[in-house]
């Protein structure tokens, strides 16, 4: 069984943490779609703390990351971890690093009071999806993800109500 091992991510994975996001991003086929740098992520994980990232490590060598954040539950008046991202590479998938993955974030979601633990996932990746309905994730189909964005986003933010 190789070593496998998680761990919070420091300063010094800055680098490392923008590089698992360009191979996650070029997974979904969106790497066009990534304009973070490691100014900004440092400024944003480190300084601001609006999210926190892990490194995944097998026998020392980082394989993969994941990103979540706190959010608020209005209706149950209470914390949520929200998983923004977990990537591991491909030759590294199958060996239960999901699974090791997601059981220390609930670990932390329960630490933290947290009522919930959420994420999204693409309609086509079935093996994800496999993979959290195996965990026993629920669907929640009744909901669409609503974004905004760019040109959007400052036209709403500079408009009067």
């Amino acid at each position: 069984m190789n070593e496998f091992k998680i761990r919070k991510a420091g300063p010094e994975d800055v680098g490392l943490v923008l590089s698992f996001i360009r191979q996650l991003a070029e997974y979904e086929k969106m790497l066009e779609e990534v304009t973070a740098d490691e100014q900004t992520l440092y400024h944003s994980m480190f300084v601001k703390r609006a999210a926190n990232a892990l490194i995944l490590e097998e026998e020392g060598k980082a394989i993969g990351f994941a990103l979540y954040f706190f959010n608020f539950s209005t209706f149950l008046g209470l914390p949520g971890l929200y998983v923004e991202d977990v990537f591991i590479q491909p030759d590294h998938r199958g060996k239960g690093y999901g699974k090791a993955v997601f059981c220390y974030l609930a670990k932390i979601a329960v630490e933290e009071n947290c009522g919930r633990m959420e994420w999204t996932c693409l309609d086509w990746n079935e093996p994800s999806l496999r993979f959290y309905h195996h965990i026993g994730a629920i669907p929640m189909d009744q909901w669409t993800v609503q974004r905004l964005t760019g040109e959007a986003l400052h036209k709403l933010a500079q408009s009067q109500p």
